[in-house]
């Protein structure tokens, strides 16, 4: 496990530089890439989201949705689109594993809740610094690989994820795969249920969008019955 750098999210945030944008040098892009580069099982592409493949992620969004947290925020295509979705930056927690990419975010969006960590341990950063203060959150973005990664660390992130939703919460991810990247035995054993989104073609390379949501059993109808006379 990474160390965690944890900032206190009840105290005021420093304001945001003037010269902090998405473009800033160096630009996002190579950011990203030089840390696949360094580590291309930890980085889920060789580039950043594209724009389709954003609005996909977006739209799946509960259309109420207020609090959100992101895991893995890369260089912050996802960050960007909450915020000019409308989610507000105290209503944002966004968490990276990688050090360059959390620098750059921390950089990037100065007023929001930006955290390096593990995903792992969600629960216990976004409590310890005050975010959960506001009760369950109504989604989570992935942008993690979890392609890549084995069942039982899959199964540690959803846990982790689903313990700071709200009951009808979505956790919302997005795959490189021909299928859900979590596979069914793990959903049944986690009580979770999946549905396709939309398919990014246009990604570099093409995504689908998944969401997921704890299942919910049917109601069992009572039926009743006369006796005869």
């Amino acid at each position: 496990m990474a160390d965690v750098l944890l900032p206190d999210f009840r105290m005021t945030q420093p304001p945001r530089p003037e010269n902090s944008t998405f473009d800033s040098d160096p630009p996002a892009a190579w950011t990203f890439f030089r840390q696949w580069l360094k580590n291309p099982l930890a980085i889920a592409a060789l580039s950043p989201s594209g724009r389709q493949l954003t609005r996909q992620m977006i739209a799946e969004l509960p259309h109420d949705a207020r609090r959100v947290i992101e895991l893995g925020g890369g260089t912050g295509v996802f960050t960007r689109a909450l915020l000019e979705h409308g989610i507000a930056r105290k209503d944002l927690l966004v968490l990276e594993l990688n050090e360059a990419l959390y620098q750059h975010l921390s950089v990037c969006f100065a007023d929001v809740h930006v955290v390096c960590g593990d995903a792992r341990e969600l629960k216990s950063i976004a409590a310890a610094g005050g975010f959960l203060d506001g009760g369950p959150v109504d989604a989570v973005i992935s942008g993690l690989g979890l392609l890549s990664m084995s069942k039982r660390m899959q199964g540690e992130i959803l846990r982790a994820a689903f313990d700071t939703l709200k009951q009808d919460g979505r956790f919302v991810q997005f795959t490189y795969g021909p299928k859900s990247p979590v596979p069914k035995e793990l959903l049944a054993e986690l009580g979770l249920s999946v549905r396709r989104g939309g398919f990014a073609w246009w990604n570099v390379p093409p995504a689908s969008v998944y969401v997921y949501t704890r299942s919910r059993s049917r109601a069992v109808q009572a039926v009743r019955t006369e006796g005869k006379g």
